[in-house]
């Protein structure tokens, strides 16, 4: 079962999976209207969602020409979605509170423009544009789809992928129990039933843990900011928390966790400009930039890249990458692998010519060199999988820092075999050697076949004392874990390369 489920989500990026979420839940709010299974009235609902998705197109529009960025479709039909599921839908003759809802959507969307440092937005668009509307026209947000007995089961599992998609549970898990806790903790002991049964049936705990929190680009990048993140937020839900006679919403809550997933994440996004391309391998190509800003990162973390598409495609025109250069270069290097059958991004990539412009932020990522500059590793990659590795040799070499590193490296064939030149660098000037896993037309000193568990104790008889980072295909990244388990490797030594929106 939950290899079905991986499969399913591996061939969808992440702002797919939202997107497809919030439609499903909008959906199923409609058809429960006409059989009163939920309150709103299901005309009013769909007026509602036409006239927010009107809102925030025509804004969104107008913005990303006046700030010339690439407009994201697919970002700007989430945060309408959301608004049409917090904001209670309103009929269309009721023109004050159609006033404050295209407001709220105006709002919602200018915010991702106007309240950017370093062209990096600062809040939640949707909390935002709801808590402006709260203050400024006393239209506060309801959150009916969240305190809605019918809709929590679909809640509940698209919620459950979105986690899963994103590998957020320690960010869901953190808010869930100090956001409870703090309930139970402002409640008295005789009303603890009627406090959780309210809680988890009748307030947007859930839809906001799911939905509104795993937004990616107001939240942090790394685990530890990320966890204390959902603790703030997680407090601050708490229906019982105030500040004199002022009691936060849930909106509130999570502005006030932005400003710090703010303050402890990195800054900016960055308008990188092609320089050239390099063939790596067969099929495989590095796009190299220069940046006008410094671009400060640990070799092996990843950006999300941005590209303006005139028609995407069901990946959209946003994709995590790997950074394949290292912190010591001048360049910014993305490693691609083009396929017969590419995503509309790719394509778009592979006509880039030198000068062209390619948008990146939201540096993220753990799968890092430790500190410990004694600690043991073993890389292994996959195909393309080996960017990380290749930013994290470039980077020891520039250094000249010799690390016990052992890298193994699968590819099917002689000419899948990228990076070369850094490979042999490593094992000339810091004694890192490599050992080749070549599925067909295997060369000599070459292992014939994949990664699998004779490789590992033939070149690595110490495997036991080593930290194993793994990187490549989801399917090779699954089954190698399995397999290190199998051979007695801890949980805690192993490191796989995920990101978010993989597909």
């Amino acid at each position: 079962m939950i290899k079905t489920i991986d499969r399913f989500l591996d061939h969808l990026t992440m702002y797919r999976l939202v997107l497809y979420y919030l439609i499903a839940l909008v959906g199923t709010a409609f058809v429960f209207g006409f059989v009163k299974l939920v309150p709103q009235d299901p005309v009013a609902l769909a007026f509602t969602t036409g006239l927010v998705l009107a809102a925030c197109w025509i804004t969104n529009k107008v913005f990303a020409r006046t700030f010339d960025v690439p407009a994201n479709s697919e970002s700007l039909y989430i945060t309408a979605l959301i608004l049409t599921l917090i904001l209670d839908p309103v009929a269309a003759t009721d023109l004050q509170v159609i006033g404050a809802i295209v407001l709220a959507a105006v709002w919602a969307i200018s915010s991702k423009y106007m309240l950017a440092i370093g062209r990096k937005h600062l809040f939640n668009p949707a909390a935002l544009g709801v808590a402006l509307t709260a203050l400024l026209l006393d239209r506060p947000a309801t959150w009916w789809a969240g305190g809605n007995i019918w809709l929590l089961p679909f809640v509940l599992i698209g919620g459950v992928l979105v986690v899963r998609k994103l590998r957020r549970l320690d960010l869901v898990a953190t808010f869930l129990v100090v956001a409870l806790a703090t309930i139970l903790a402002t409640t008295d002991p005789s009303h603890y039933g009627t406090a959780l049964t309210e809680t988890f049936g009748s307030s947007p705990l859930l839809f906001f843990a799911f939905v509104m929190l795993t937004e990616p680009l107001t939240a942090p990048t790394t685990r530890w900011p990320r966890i204390g993140f959902a603790a703030i937020v997680g407090f601050l839900f708490a229906p019982n928390i105030h500040i004199g006679s002022f009691y936060l919403t849930p909106e509130l809550a999570l502005l006030v966790g932005n400003l710090f997933a703010y303050a402890v994440s990195p800054k900016g996004r960055f308008v990188l400009r092609l320089e050239r391309v390099e063939q790596s391998a067969v099929d495989s190509y590095d796009f190299i930039f220069r940046s006008q800003q410094t671009l400060a990162f640990k070799a092996g973390q990843y950006l999300e890249w941005t590209l303006g598409l005139d028609r995407s495609d069901n990946r959209g025109n946003r994709r995590y990458f790997t950074v394949a250069s290292a912190p010591t270069e001048r360049s910014v290097r993305l490693g691609v692998k083009f396929y017969p059958q590419s995503s509309a991004f790719k394509r778009a990539l592979a006509t880039m010519r030198p000068g062209s412009t390619i948008h990146a932020s939201q540096l993220a990522g753990d799968f890092t060199l430790p500190s410990n500059p004694k600690a043991k590793m073993a890389f292994l990659a996959g195909g393309i999988g080996i960017t990380p590795f290749r930013s994290m040799l470039q980077y020891l070499i520039d250094r000249k820092e010799a690390r016990p590193i052992v890298v193994l490296y699968g590819t099917e064939t002689q000419e899948d075999i990228a990076y070369r030149d850094v490979l042999g660098a490593a094992r000339r000037e810091l004694g890192i050697r490599t050992f080749h896993a070549v599925a067909k037309g295997t060369g000599p000193g070459q292992y014939p076949g994949h990664i699998d568990a004779r490789l590992v104790r033939l070149a690595i008889p110490d495997y036991l004392e080593r930290t194993f980072y793994i990187s490549g295909p989801q399917a090779m990244v699954k089954a190698l874990r399995q397999m290190l388990l199998a051979m007695g490797v801890r949980r805690s030594r192993l490191k796989t390369d995920y990101f978010p929106g993989f597909a």
